[in-house]
């Protein structure tokens, strides 16, 4: 590796982790106080100057910009800009070039949170989205202490208004890893926030398991002022109104659903529930099924038992892998809907953190998945996805690059 390229991996890996990456670190060294260590495995190389990553299956990625951590991105209606979120707390708005090379216009800066964001572990400006007419600009963050916090902005003239800052949701961590994080509109219109388990190892406060809690959930708001609260409870959520339970919840039983998505065809969700020291998972609620869904999160890791609490009804995941081979943590990311690729239309992409490479899955009639195994390799670090207006799929690394899955 060239010595330049050596020195920007370590301070990258002297900096950050992701995805519950340093939080199976930390679980195999069961750590039960909140602290700063930062222990992660090498980020696979392969990311840095290519200009396509050719593979055998007709595709390539194309880039589209270079930022610094990107980590989640996000498009407004009628607007040809991609709005990407990076980890040190600001949001950048890019046009790509028609063919999906670089940018036509530098780099816009939408919201600077840099000042009040903390980055360490896994922490940091983790995920935004915008309201279904985009008016409005979602944020998901952790503070200087290291609480979540969900904000909302008005946007003008394609930057943040400042000045309209109005908080919707304010969720304290125990630890510093396993904070969820990402932000989505669903079909519904309302506002779907996935929490982690709240950190340290096999979850010891039994908090996704636990109903009184936000920790470890797939959360459903309508994030507009209801009854002198900053959000209200949407109509059908499954615990409103269940003592004990917070009404927000709409399913549970995850360990970390660092990326999850829609299908904008079906309306199924899909989720990537980040696995702790043996296997990944990727979790279905298919469009219509009953709320409430128990993902089995801490007795169950994928479908293995790894407690011995309470037994739970736990509905297993659609797909899970293990970590040989390098992988450790699953990065979700959208069913393909796009038009310029036309092989790859109803297909499941995701990553993995450690392991790299674009693969793939697809949804069968009975309800299982196909593994479709690797579709591009030479891609590593991938934090996250995005999905633009057309249905076109972009690749965000944590080493900087953002692509876009064309065809070779």
């Amino acid at each position: 590796m060239p010595p330049r390229r050596r020195l920007a991996l370590l301070g990258l890996l002297g900096l950050v982790a992701f995805a519950g990456v340093v939080g199976a670190a930390n679980d195999r060294r069961s750590r039960d106080t909140k602290g700063t260590e930062s222990v992660l495995p090498t980020v696979p190389p392969g990311v840095g100057g290519a200009t396509s990553l050719p593979s055998g299956n007709g595709l390539r990625l194309s880039p589209v910009a270079r930022l610094h951590q990107p980590v989640a991105l996000a498009v407004r209606t009628d607007d040809p800009w991609l709005y990407l979120a990076e980890k040190s707390g600001r949001v950048r708005a890019l046009l790509p070039g028609q063919s999906g090379g670089q940018p036509t216009a530098e780099p816009r800066l939408v919201l600077d949170l840099a000042g009040e964001v903390t980055t360490g572990s896994e922490q940091g400006l983790l995920g935004l989205a915008f309201s279904p007419e985009g008016r409005l600009l979602y944020v998901n963050y952790t503070d200087r202490e290291g609480t979540t916090r969900v904000v909302e902005y008005a946007m003008a003239d394609g930057r943040a208004v400042a000045a309209s800052r109005r908080e919707l949701l304010v969720v304290q961590q125990p630890f510093a890893n396993h904070n969820g994080g990402n932000l989505v509109v669903g079909p519904d219109a309302m506002l779907w926030i996935g929490l982690g388990d709240g950190g340290s190892g096999n979850d010891p406060g039994n908090r996704a398991q636990s109903l009184d809690t936000l920790l470890g959930k797939m959360l459903r708001i309508d994030p507009r002022p209801s009854g002198g609260r900053p959000y209200g409870v949407p109509p059908g959520n499954p615990f409103e109104g269940r003592p004990g339970a917070r009404p927000e919840i709409w399913s549970y039983g995850l360990r970390n659903p660092w990326r999850y998505s829609f299908d904008r065809a079906t309306g199924d969700l899909w989720i990537g529930d980040v696995g702790q020291n043996a296997v990944e998972e990727i979790d279905l609620e298919p469009a219509g099924s009953l709320p409430g869904r128990n993902h089995g999160w801490p007795r169950f890791e994928g479908e293995r038992l790894v407690s011995d609490r309470a037994a739970v009804a736990a509905v297993p995941p659609v797909f899970q892998y293990g970590h040989a081979g390098g992988n450790c943590s699953v990065t979700a990311g959208y069913v393909y809907r796009g038009r310029r690729l036309p092989a790859l239309i109803g297909t499941y992409l995701y990553s993995d953190f450690c392991g790299g490479g674009i693969r793939a899955l697809r949804k069968l009639a009975d309800g299982r998945v196909d593994d479709r195994g690797l579709l591009v390799a030479g891609v590593g670090a991938v934090t996250s996805f995005g999905e633009d207006a057309d249905g076109e799929v972009y690749v965000l690394s944590l080493e900087g690059p953002v692509y876009r899955i064309d065809p070779a």
